[in-house]
């Protein structure tokens, strides 16, 4: 199979790394052709602070992927998140030298650019600058610019910031573990990927990713992400009060969490026990699945009263910002029983869970349509669209290379003869990709961190 025809979505996580390898099939739906778990070491809160134990995980993760798959894993696409993430909304503005010609994507480019000029705190480095509305010499609301006339293109942008230092542990994690780090994406737009459709981004939509160690918030109103944010709390912190409550190991506490627990206490009668083995032949214990619920319910509601004043700061009360759509669950904590009522009850607006099964091809298994693999889904998309850009790009690049050489009005280049010049011009250059904003950033990005390797 062509190294093009497929792409790995690797998410490190707080309590799980997963490498999954996906293609598109013959409808355009992602096929999943091998997935790779490991029990995430050396991650706290999404962020690396064991890069040893992270490697060995990744390894894992990837040998798995590969002999499931059969295929040999080279270069992936990473989510991050972490506790060091944040989010600000900037303004800025290029002024044309002529008016007279047509905003096109250099201008575009030029204006992301000056974006990531931004003098940000130290140790900190952009990782995403998303354009949202333009203004072309102040008429607002401009969805699309390229091919209108105008002298000063104006812009909002959603700029994502992280920790240099973050980045480059992640970076080295992936570079040791022999693999090739093609691009990094923040991992709540992976997730809305997956699990968004196009119509609920329009309506406005707040993505809630319940993880292990963070929970991950990204806000679409009219298409467009409007906010996002990563909460340092998630699904490891319920299973630590659980530990505590009921003075048990953590691996009784998880196992309790999944099995029996629930977000809504009002569910459990008084009478409902379970019974935990005791250590080493002491006594085994006595839950009442009330309590259980009563401490679960606690955590779930502070985490969602959090995601809640994020949301609140975006605005949603605004009849203009509303998010008509409402809340989506995804993630590992999106599986615990009424946390979809719960959600509704904290943000008075309607929910569901999210399962990445919307871009999926119709015969995959139950796994990889769980919520706990709507990240590493994403992340495959990602990495499949990022393809296909640079396929176009490469296309036109030889198409115009074509053209000038043959001097041929670019109206009457036929593919026949695409394909003969291609036959008999060998030496033809090796077109660049023409790189998006993002792209550019990963490329210096990468020249940095091999400097300082």
């Amino acid at each position: 199979m062509d190294v093009q025809d497929y792409a790995v979505g690797l998410d490190i996580g707080t309590t799980k790394i997963v490498a999954m390898i996906g293609r598109k099939n013959e409808y355009g739906k992602l096929e999943i052709l091998g997935v790779g778990r490991s029990k995430s070491m050396g991650v706290h809160r999404g962020v690396v602070n064991n890069i040893t134990q992270t490697i060995t995980s990744i390894q894992q993760a990837v040998n798995q992927a590969e002999s499931v798959s059969g295929m040999k894993i080279s270069e992936v696409t990473v989510g991050i998140a972490g506790q060091h993430i944040r989010s600000l909304q900037h303004s800025d503005y290029i002024t044309r030298g002529d008016s007279e010609t047509v905003i096109n994507e250099e201008d575009i480019t030029r204006l992301c650019n000056q974006v990531l000029k931004l003098v940000m705190l130290p140790g900190e480095e952009i990782i995403h600058v998303l354009p949202q509305e333009y203004k072309i010499d102040g008429q607002s609301d401009v969805k699309e610019p390229i091919g209108m006339y105008g002298g000063r293109l104006e812009a909002n942008f959603h700029v994502v910031v992280g920790q240099v230092a973050s980045i480059r542990n992640i970076y080295r994690c992936v570079k040791s573990a022999d693999l090739d780090l093609k691009s990094i994406t923040l991992e709540p737009l992976a997730s809305a990927d997956a699990v968004l459709s196009q119509e609920e981004k329009e309506a406005g939509v707040a993505l809630i990713d319940i993880g292990g160690g963070t929970t991950d918030l990204a806000i679409f109103k009219d298409g467009i992400i409007r906010h996002t944010a990563v909460i340092p709390q998630g699904g490891n912190i319920i299973t630590q009060d659980i530990k505590e409550g009921c003075s048990i190991i953590e691996k009784q506490a998880e196992l309790l969490k999944t099995k029996f627990g629930s977000a809504w206490p009002g569910e459990n009668k008084e009478n409902e026990i379970v019974s935990i083995p005791g250590l080493r032949g002491r006594e085994p214990k006595e839950i009442t699945l009330k309590n259980l619920s009563k401490i679960i319910h606690a955590r779930v509601i502070e985490i969602l009263e959090t995601v809640f004043v994020e949301i609140k700061n975006y605005g949603h009360d605004e009849p203009k910002k509303q998010l008509i759509a409402g809340v989506v669950l995804t993630g590992g904590g999106s599986q615990l029983k009424h946390i979809k009522q719960l959600a509704e009850y904290v943000t008075g607006m309607p929910s569901r869970i999210g399962y990445p099964n919307e871009h999926l091809a119709g015969d995959s298994d139950i796994e990889s349509t769980s919520p706990l693999f709507a990240t590493a889904v994403g992340l495959v998309m990602k990495g499949l669209e990022a393809q296909e850009e640079a396929r176009k790009a490469e296309e036109k690049i030889k198409k115009t290379a074509f053209v000038q050489q043959e001097g041929t009005p670019e109206a009457t280049v036929t593919e026949e003869k695409l394909q003969e010049e291609e036959q008999e011009q060998p030496s033809v250059a090796q077109p660049q990709k023409r790189k998006g904003i993002f792209d550019t950033w990963a490329t210096k990005f990468k020249e940095f961190l091999d400097k300082a390797e």
